[in-house]
């Protein structure tokens, strides 16, 4: 699933794209697309019809659009394949195109010679879709606003997220998965972080002094800043950007679906460990497992 780097790659390239346009029509083209959105396709289009886009926001994995002076905004979910692509209208409809945002005309349009844009969001797995949300006071779907900040955020707070792994009685990957705790980490970039760091994933997080929590989470920026200067990373076609292109974090992961590899820091092959229904990418010898202490 797409992770912090990945979604904000998406942002930029909508609020580049959508940000003052003005939606002309919508169409909603599977019903799965719209099922989080409990009124319904036909609720879903009206509603938006002839709004405005303020811009593109994000938080950890979530990715919403505000609508102008409504208080409300629209909720995507990408699920495992959606896809939110900026189209020409007179482009050729992608295969599992599910829903279709007209805009309105705009000079740039004019300009560019174009007949005129419109968003699709296209899902092959259907695991997505897009919904319609009120805004809690500080900008945040409501269905939403219980998910901690992510750590590209200048807001978040390095020493409450440092006491809080102290107080859980957990494991350290656990944690980083924890939105509640930290957003935006997901599977690949846990084990990258946790690989730079030199810590096994099962390493509990009680054990963990505050130097090595920040020089952690020194690690978790480092590789999802990294990951974003390349676009993300995509395995398959699944994951592109607003224009369909896909990113190349891929070829630079040092953790992460290199079972059997050598391990980049000291040869050793690398192992992989099933975990909470994933996987966990880890060197034997650099992330030592935790002891198991006997009575």
């Amino acid at each position: 699933m797409p992770e912090l780097p990945e979604v904000e790659v998406v942002r930029r390239g909508l609020e580049r794209w959508i940000a003052g346009r003005t939606v002309a029509g919508v169409e909603v083209l599977h019903p799965r697309a719209v099922r989080r959105h409990v009124a319904g396709g036909e609720d879903f289009a009206a509603r938006l019809e002839g709004q405005r886009f303020e811009g593109a926001r994000r938080r950890g994995k979530y990715l919403w659009l505000p609508l102008a002076g409504t208080g409300t905004a629209v909720l995507g979910h990408l699920g495992m394949s959606g896809q939110l692509l900026v189209r020409p209208h007179d482009a050729a409809d992608e295969k599992h195109l599910r829903i279709r945002v007209r805009f309105a005309p705009s000079d740039g349009d004019s300009v560019s010679g174009t007949t005129g844009t419109e968003l699709r969001f296209v899902d092959q797995r259907t695991f997505g879709g897009l919904s319609l949300h009120d805004q809690s006071p500080d900008g945040l779907p409501d269905v939403i606003a219980h998910i901690a900040r992510d750590p590209l955020d200048p807001a978040f707070d390095d020493a409450a997220f440092q006491s809080a792994l102290r107080l859980r009685r957990t494991t350290i990957k656990r944690a980083l998965l924890d939105q509640s705790l930290i957003s935006g980490v997901g599977n690949i970039y846990a084990d990258e972080a946790l690989w730079r760091a030199r810590l096994h994933y099962d390493r509990p997080t009680a054990t963990l002094t505050r130097p090595r929590s920040a020089e952690l989470l020194g690690h978790v920026r480092d590789v999802m800043n990294a990951a974003l200067a390349v676009g993300g990373t995509s395995f398959d076609s699944l994951y592109v950007n607003v224009n369909g292109e896909s990113g190349y974090f891929d070829r630079s992961l040092d953790a992460y679906g290199r079972e059997d590899e050598p391990c980049r820091r000291c040869g050793t092959p690398m192992r992989r460990r099933p975990w909470m229904n994933r996987s966990s990418y880890f060197c034997p010898r650099c992330q030592r497992p935790p002891r198991v202490l006997t009575a």
